[in-house]
């Protein structure tokens, strides 16, 4: 059951992001690259969930991966239909010139197998075993509170670059003083409801459950978060980014150093 279904998620994520290709070169916008992965994966894992193991337990992991969907998706969607190109897919497009196209379908499709990783997770999480209890609340708990915080630190952001006067700053209030990224950590905190339902050391496959806290992590920190767009802000904000970067954590909110003036 559990290959099966993964398989299908990297079935249908795979012509996904075939059309996400095709509609962002149409656009010429590679933002929308984003915004088809996060609908697509939503609806992908939801229904992997719900086939799972219908029942309490996989309604309301599906109602979590929903509402992650839904609210990230609308986001990226608003912007990406009214803003500039995702500065790191407008350097894609700039450094590949007459090659864009090959080279972008690569980097489209290779989202397709990174949901189907995270479908481990909550494959494994829907299928677990046994009444809906503490740690059911626990993890839907701990998925609202990073719900929150992204949205917070998304409205914190949109409300800072709506102002003329911060045109060519750098943010550095409310959570954007504790961590360069805390939209990416919250994003990857609400993976972590998933492990909390499902973990069991005594189920040896409860352990694929860390599955999607570990892909998004080394996602966000490593490979399509944080670097390119550290990368792009310096390019932007030069040594107001470079300050900033030195006294604020890059991922996990932490005290900052000190506050600039």
């Amino acid at each position: 059951m559990l290959i099966g279904l993964t398989l299908l998620v990297l079935v249908f994520m795979t012509a996904v992001m075939t059309a996400a290709w095709a509609y962002g070169l149409k656009a010429r916008n590679g933002g929308w690259t984003d915004v088809f992965w996060t609908f697509g994966s939503g609806g992908a894992l939801v229904g992997a969930a719900v086939l799972a193991a219908p029942g309490p337990r996989a309604w309301l992991v599906a109602s979590l991966v929903g509402l992650w969907a839904l609210r990230l998706g609308t986001h990226l969607a608003q912007r990406v239909a009214h803003g500039p190109e995702d500065p790191r897919y407008a350097r894609f497009r700039e450094d590949w010139g007459a090659d864009h196209p090959r080279r972008m379908i690569r980097v489209t499709l290779s989202q397709a197998p990174a949901t189907a990783l995270l479908a481990f997770s909550v494959i494994v999480a829907a299928h677990h075993p046994g009444p809906l209890g503490a740690r059911d609340a626990l993890a839907a708990a701990l998925f609202l509170a990073a719900f929150a915080g992204e949205s917070i630190a998304d409205l914190q952001l949109e409300r800072f670059r709506a102002d003329p006067l911060n045109r060519g700053r750098v943010c550095e209030r409310g959570l954007w003083a504790w961590s360069r990224h805390p939209n990416y950590f919250f994003e990857w905190l609400g993976w972590l409801a998933y492990p909390v339902i499902a973990l069991d050391p005594a189920r040896p496959v409860s352990w694929l459950s860390l599955t999607a806290p570990v892909v998004m992590y080394l996602l966000l920190t490593r490979v399509s978060g944080v670097p390119p767009l550290e990368e792009a802000m310096l390019r932007s904000r030069g040594e107001a980014y470079r300050s900033y970067r030195s006294r604020v954590s890059a991922f996990f909110p932490l005290p900052p150093k000190g506050r600039q003036a």
